[in-house]
């Protein structure tokens, strides 16, 4: 993640001096103001700091260290003013469902968000179960700790708001760390957007994204796949509908495996036949399968699967708009080897970047729909 003006560093650029001033924004600093960190004195660690700080106050020691946002509420995690760039967002939920605990990113005062996602599945931990994942623009670790490296300008304002549906208290720790610094005209917006189909329709397609409008470069795919019958289900083609295509895709894979840069099953067994058949979770800086959730063995049915591929090193460009599905193809029993279109739980994350206004985004499940059964 090179940045722009000095803003996001690698090996290459360490050395540079840039004019960006950092900020950063947390329980302990809502407003992310330079010198106004870690004022609290009535936050809700108050008791646990009692007698430490002038007076005894708990002034200066971690008083405000998290926030509390009831069922039903929408709390505003960060109101910045530009320009700038988020650069980097931890995060863990200490209590509350991940599925029901809804991320949405507004960016210079659209009403229209251009992230809305469940924060697990954005932090590619789709299942509300743990799963350590080591990328370049994603990092889980233990316990449950969220980072989030995906670089997002903006011009006038950003906006971050965490809404609660379900019906208990959600805790929350974050920080959202920043830099104001001029945005070239050249840099686009950061979008993502979650869908999900449970079951997915017979012998249909599974949209990953559709209805975008405009100029951009799409980034990488978190998919939640939960298979709803026995067999290998990972047949199906991830194709890139560019810049007016039709019927037919200007990008298509050979296998929801492949696309997820394994091979074979992510089973080692189905090729060395020496070994144990098993699929194998792996994270890597631009793909993985951190998660196997294994209920009745390797090909039964209700295995759950986490799987991310960023495009970082192979963005997907497009000038127009841009439409991407991936099937749901595995093999029937018959020894004429004929697909089967399968019916299973899939959600998915989508993240691009793009020219503003965004387009409406469908309509977000509900808490039912929504909820990992």
């Amino acid at each position: 993640m090179t940045g722009f003006n000095g803003l996001g560093l690698h090996m290459g650029n360490l050395p540079w001096l840039s004019t960006a001033r950092s900020r950063s924004i947390s329980p302990e600093n809502f407003t992310g103001e330079k010198g106004q960190g870690g004022r609290s004195v009535d936050g809700p660690a108050a008791n646990a700091a009692r007698g430490l700080g002038p007076e005894g106050s708990g002034l200066g020691w971690k008083v405000s260290p998290y926030v509390v946002v009831q069922p039903d509420q929408t709390f505003t995690l960060a109101d910045i003013e530009g320009p700038g760039a988020i650069q980097q967002i931890w995060m863990t939920l200490a209590r509350g469902r991940w599925r029901h605990s809804i991320l949405r990113f507004y960016w210079d005062d659209q009403e229209q968000p251009s992230v809305e996602c469940p924060t697990g599945d954005f932090f590619a931990n789709g299942w509300e179960s743990f799963a350590q994942v080591s990328s370049l623009a994603v990092c889980v670790n233990p316990g449950r700790g969220f980072n989030c490296y995906w670089e997002m300008p903006f011009r006038r304002r950003a906006r971050v708001t965490m809404t609660n549906l379900s019906p208990e208290p959600l805790v929350v720790y974050y920080q959202i760390n920043y830099a104001l610094t001029e945005v070239p005209e050249e840099a686009a917006y950061f979008h993502a957007q979650f869908r999900r189909a449970n079951p997915l329709p017979y012998g249909t397609d599974y949209t990953l994204l559709d209805g975008v409008k405009g100029r951009g470069h799409y980034v990488g795919t978190y998919m939640a796949w939960g298979v709803n019958n026995a067999g290998w289900w990972g047949e199906g083609e991830f194709k890139a509908f560019l810049d007016g295509d039709d019927a037919f895709p200007t990008i298509c894979g050979t296998g929801t495996e492949d696309y997820f840069c394994g091979a074979y099953n992510f089973d080692p067994g189905v090729i060395e036949r020496s070994l144990k058949s098993a699929y194998v979770e792996f994270t890597t800086p631009y793909a993985g399968m951190p998660q196997v959730i294994r209920p009745d063995g390797v090909y039964a049915s209700q295995q759950r699967f986490g799987l991310y591929r960023w495009h970082i090193a192979d963005p997907i460009r497009f000038e127009r708009d841009i439409r991407l599905t991936i099937q749901d193809l595995g093999w029937r029993t018959e020894k004429d080897r004929r697909y089967l279109p399968r019916q299973d739980d899939i959600a998915s994350v989508a993240y691009w970047y793009q020219t503003l206004p965004t387009a409406p985004f469908p309509a977000l499940p509900d808490r039912d729909d929504l909820e990992v059964i």
